[in-house]
């Protein structure tokens, strides 16, 4: 297999550009320094593109070595053939592969072997030869075969041996199993029914069933998890007659041979015992992987958008745990996320102290000067939130709102080393509270520090290949970290750990350094750093920011390798860095227009798209791209699920997208359900069409369960995102 030119094929792209980008990747580039810095070589595709075709890459080339290994096994049982390696060559799938080799691989005691050693495989030949006559006939020939030495006592025994070698060899045979697998996969059904007695959260699946073309992944999950759980009995269901007059035409090329209605009975038993169980595991198996395959791109496009989530800068916050019991926590954190106090209170039963607690929020607000109070949404946050509200309107010299922050993993980060590490003296919950505060301040840099599959916002994620659900999910916190950047004097080493090109070790070697010899003054001070190598710095130092640092540029996601371009930009056009540092470069842009930017690029030595990165940089050094998602959504007032009547409209954040819909906070502690038929006016194939996660949108009540908590939430005749 070309691997270059399927990647081309499969991607839609050019060969050379496959070529080149793959060389990138052969030379130990990482996909965020690739993606940003080498654009001109890959034709400018983006970390999602590339992270595929690495993905691809890694899967071809695990194919060409599975193919090389199945040639190597059967040559070693001299059984290879021109026949057999061109099929191993034209096998574009691992599965495939292992049909081709299925015959060759070392068995374990069957009735076919069993058949073998007992010197039966020339009758099974004589069979299949399907002759239009047989001199004797078969049944004279089977005499032959009797020896009870070997154990065939009669005629008969020795055909029943034989026709267990046929039915193995007919089920093994990787075209009869191909052309199966397509017709079930293409006709056949996945049924479900109940196994057990009892209501359950399966139970839309209790009588079920429904074509495998038709099949939305999350059925999938959701009946594998029941069948896990033993509340469904499932099974791919097809109807056994078709499917053996399918695999009869493939196996009888002579109907009118004497041994035709024998090999009927053969093509039947090889499907009933041998095929179809088969070929059920492998559909399970591939509408299993699909689904997994499906429901990880949801997870990671909601994981990307919740990161990328517009940080609220410059406001100190108030951090609110909920609680009942053991009280609620509170911690009181600064602009720059340190953390100036803590306390406890009683407001929810059982002793629902309500003005001793309203007393200390007052005090750390004024004391503090805190501008948001941001309330974790596990458990007593509906009755927090309630009491948040009431305190809110003793505040009246300043505008203090609050807004329900999701707080999953909190308390995964909260019981980490990581946590303990950060806050030795805090118990489990007092860091909970810092987190809550932490992650609305700054999403990323707060939510890296906790395992990407407890944020809360994937589907089925505890079904899925944990190592290829970690794989995906950590590509995408790296991708959204290094397209951010990340102050090198301030990073956590969790965060700095997720730049191009710094492994854990280097990261905390980052930060004990800075704390050693104080902050980091230029970039290139970061090669004094133990594990940061030439091709570490090379990876790294584009997405590490240094904002008061002697070199403006470092304060920019231009990379030091382009330095010299910049400076003769600025010297081209009679700028200094000062004018960089002032943001006196307005008029750049129509200098640059007027010259020609191809132009421009040709005569600085580099490319159009790295010259264009430079130019944004310039206009804007320091900035956040983030600052152009949506901004959290901050009240002042509670709303009650009772408060809602059908057609109000009210406004609210995307908590999740999931295949069916969205689920939507709307400021009543339970989140309403915004079905993907109810998104928008015109038809979709999946949710994040319309809608991503951190999007702030306005909805109108469609229904109010309030017995269930159930809230149903419409979009129709108003505008949609996308």
């Amino acid at each position: 297999m070309d691997i270059i030119k399927t990647l081309a094929q499969e991607l839609k792209l050019k060969v050379e550009q496959v070529e080149k980008t793959v060389a990138l990747i052969d030379e130990g580039n990482t996909i965020p320094f690739i993606a940003r810095y080498r654009k001109e070589v890959t034709g400018s595709l983006d970390d999602t593109v590339l992270r595929t075709l690495d993905d691809r890459l890694t899967y071809l080339r695990n194919m060409d070595k599975r193919r090389q290994e199945i040639s190597d096994l059967i040559e070693a049982q001299e059984k290879l053939t021109p026949e057999i390696t061109l099929a191993l060559n034209n096998a574009t799938t691992l599965v495939e592969l292992e049909d081709i080799y299925r015959p060759y691989r070392p068995k374990r005691t069957t009735r076919a072997s069993i058949a073998r050693d007992k010197g039966l495989a020339p009758l099974a030949e004589l069979i299949m030869a399907q002759a239009d006559t047989y001199d004797p006939s078969v049944e004279d020939a089977a005499l032959s075969f009797v020896n009870e030495e070997k154990g065939v006592k009669t005629a008969e025994e020795a055909l029943a041996g034989a026709a267990d070698i046929l039915a193995e060899d007919i089920a093994n045979d990787a075209e009869h199993r191909k052309a199966l697998r397509a017709i079930l996969m293409r006709e056949a059904s996945l049924t479900a029914k109940q196994a057990k007695e009892g209501e359950s959260v399966y139970t839309d699946y209790y009588d079920f069933s429904e074509p495998i073309p038709r099949l939305k992944g999350h059925r999938v999950l959701a009946i594998n998890r029941g069948e896990t759980e033993e509340y469904l009995k499932v099974a791919v269901e097809y109807d056994p007659e078709k499917a053996k007059a399918a695999l009869g035409a493939r196996v009888i090329i002579n109907p009118k041979s004497p041994v035709t209605a024998r090999l009927v009975a053969v093509v039947s038993d090889a499907y009933d015992r041998l095929l179809f169980p088969s070929l059920e595991r492998e559909i399970r198996n591939d509408l299993f992987d699909t689904a997994c395959e499906g429901a990880l791109s949801v997870f990671t496009d909601n994981l990307r958008h919740l990161l990328m989530v517009a940080p609220l800068k410059g406001k100190t916050v108030l951090g609110y745990d909920p609680g009942f019991r053991t009280g609620c926590k509170l911690a009181v954190v600064d602009k720059t996320g340190k953390v100036l106090d803590t306390a406890v209170i009683y407001p929810t039963l059982p002793r629902q102290d309500i003005e001793r607690s309203r007393t200390t929020v007052l005090n750390l607000v004024k004391k503090y000067q805190v501008d948001v109070i941001a309330i974790g949404n596990g458990t007593a946050s509906r009755e927090s939130e309630a009491f948040i509200a009431d305190t809110l309107k003793y505040i009246t010299d300043r505008d203090v709102r609050y807004t329900i922050v999701s707080e999953a993993g909190a308390s995964v980060y909260s019981a980490s080393k990581l946590g303990a590490e950060e806050f030795p003296d805090f118990d489990v919950t007092e860091r909970s509270a810092v987190s809550i505060a932490r992650r609305l301040q700054d999403p990323l840099a707060e939510l890296v520090k906790i395992d990407p599959k407890a944020i809360g916002v994937g589907q089925y994620q505890h079904d899925m290949k944990q190592a290829r659900l970690s794989d995906a999910l950590g590509g995408v916190v790296e991708d959204c970290v290094n397209s951010v950047g990340v102050d090198i004097n301030t990073a956590s080493y969790s965060l700095l750990s997720y730049i191009a090109g710094i492994s854990g070790t280097a990261a905390k070697n980052i930060v004990a350094y800075r704390e050693e010899n104080g902050e980091f003054r230029s970039r290139s001070q970061i090669l004094k750093v133990p594990k940061i190598g030439a091709k570490a710095f090379e990876q790294c130092a584009g997405f590490l920011r240094i904002p008061d640092g002697k070199e403006i540029l470092d304060n920019t996601g231009v990379h030091p390798e382009s330095y010299p371009i910049v400076k003769a930009l600025l010297a081209k056009f009679k700028y200094t860095e000062e004018d960089v540092r002032d943001g006196n470069l307005t008029l750049l842009p129509y200098q640059v227009e007027k010259v020609g930017l191809a132009r421009l690029a040709d005569e600085l030595g580099c490319g159009v798209p790295t010259l264009t990165d430079i130019l944004a940089e310039l206009q804007k050094p320091g900035r956040d791209i983030r600052d152009e998602a949506p901004a959290p959504c901050l009240r002042k007032d509670v709303m009650d699920i009772k408060d809602l009547v059908p057609d109000m409209v009210v406004t609210g954040t995307v908590r999740n997208v999931v295949d069916f819909g969205a689920f939507v906070d709307i400021g009543v502690h339970h989140d309403g359900l915004l079905h993907i038929s109810e998104m928008c006016d015109r038809f979709i194939k999946h949710p994040s069409e319309v809608l991503s996660v951190g999007d702030v949108i306005e909805c109108r009540i469609k229904s109010v369960d309030i017995q269930k908590n159930r809230i149903g939430l419409t979009r129709k005749g108003m505008t949609t995102k996308k």
